[in-house]
């Protein structure tokens, strides 16, 4: 997001000269005083209201972000759209039919696992795009030694169709990301725990879909939860099933479901990551908050988020699980009427993961509805216009 230097009272103070209007007449068609008009344009008062700020640019004739020194471009807009045109270049080429070419030397079984374990990484750290540059090649590169090895070459490419399919829902692209979480079912398939595996992918994939919580319990049924790996998957996999039973409004289902992942929480504890799930306790706890928030009973959710954030485990999970997290918990203060607190945990977000803000159209529009708010902090408003929402 570009930034201007030049304070908006001066800016305001240009616009309004270029325009050919006096002090007097720029206060009288905002219905101010002259007086109002001049300390704004000397910056000894400031502009916090969005509806000021609107008229403030329909009376000088400039778009809102033009007032305010911003780039009127949405912010990661269009990268996300050529990030997600070479993804769905990759996915298109159906390698696994076809096979990839092997004139190049195959990358080791360690070197292809630290490739793999790079692009998780990257997505758990939030670098959006920096995962967009990386997948397609990484894709390549376990489907040339899927195509030396199958046996061996499988794992790779199950763990790159799920986070690809992971980085595609946080981007938007339902159809896509269903798409990446099927291949990854495919490749999985004859091996419990690798489609245990995939199905959490196609669980979020597929949060609206009712019918795939039968697929999901059936996943989770097939993996022994005797260890921290086993608890791990299957009561990630209870997880997303209770999210899209909340999503269908089946708040009892969703109750049941995760407290059986609770108990399997406490089995595996906070700060373990078996399975790219981070899943244990507190990972729960913020189930919980989002199951929550789609039953549209804010009070629940807000008193879980603020439980759940001072856990130790907080600290420990992924930085996209919490920054995710906290756009939960500002629709869960949206829906108890505080947006001062909606805004504040979504610029917490922002802070820690500025990708999960900019890149994922879901954020970007509980952005929007905060900053419409007529008690929304200016720190959201400014926010909310960098991003090209307002």
């Amino acid at each position: 997001m570009s930034r201007d230097p030049v304070p908006i009272g001066r800016r305001v103070a240009y616009l309004r000269v270029r325009r050919r209007l006096s002090q007097q007449s720029f206060a009288d068609r905002l219905g101010k005083s002259k007086s109002w008009v001049d300390k704004v344009e000397r910056g000894v008062r400031s502009l916090e209201r969005v509806s000021t700020i609107r008229e403030i640019a329909a009376v000088l004739r400039v778009d809102v972000a033009s007032l305010l020194g911003r780039d009127v471009q949405p912010a990661g807009v269009a990268e996300s759209d050529e990030g997600v045109a070479r993804i769905r270049a990759a996915l298109s080429a159906y390698p696994m039919a076809f096979g990839c070419p092997t004139d190049r030397q195959v990358l080791s079984p360690d070197r292809l696992a630290g490739e793999v374990r790079q692009v998780w990484m990257t997505y758990q750290y939030a670098r959006y795009p920096r995962l967009v540059e990386l997948l397609p090649t990484v894709a390549t590169e376990v489907h040339r030694a899927h195509v030396q090895d199958p046996a061996a070459g499988r794992v790779g490419i199950v763990e790159v169709y799920r986070v690809t399919a992971a980085l595609l829902v946080k981007l938007g692209e339902g159809s896509l990301a269903w798409l990446a979480a099927d291949r990854a079912m495919s490749a999985a398939a004859g091996d419990r725990v690798l489609l245990g595996c995939a199905a959490v992918q196609l669980g979020q994939a597929l949060r609206a879909s009712a019918r795939a919580r039968p697929v999901l319990l059936a996943a989770a049924d097939q993996i022994a939860p005797g260890t921290p790996e086993g608890a791990s998957l299957r009561g990630s996999l209870l997880v997303q099933a209770a999210l899209i039973a909340a999503r269908a409004g089946d708040d009892r289902a969703a109750g049941e479901l995760l407290d059986e992942a609770a108990r399997l929480a406490a089995q595996v504890g906070d700060g373990h990551d078996h399975c790219w799930t981070a899943f244990g306790p507190t990972a729960v706890e913020l189930a919980r908050v989002a199951a929550a928030v789609e039953l549209g009973d804010g009070p629940q959710a807000v008193a879980r988020h603020e439980e759940a954030i001072g856990r130790d485990g907080w600290r420990w999970l992924p930085i996209e699980h919490r920054a995710a997290h906290l756009i939960d918990a500002a629709r869960a203060y949206l829906q108890t009427d505080d947006p001062a607190n909606a805004a504040r945990v979504l610029l917490r977000a922002e802070s820690i993961a500025p990708a999960e803000i900019r890149h994922r159209p879901a954020a970007r529009d509980v952005v929007a509805q905060v900053a419409r708010d007529s008690d929304a902090p200016p720190m959201i408003t400014q926010l909310a216009i960098g991003l090209g929402v307002l």
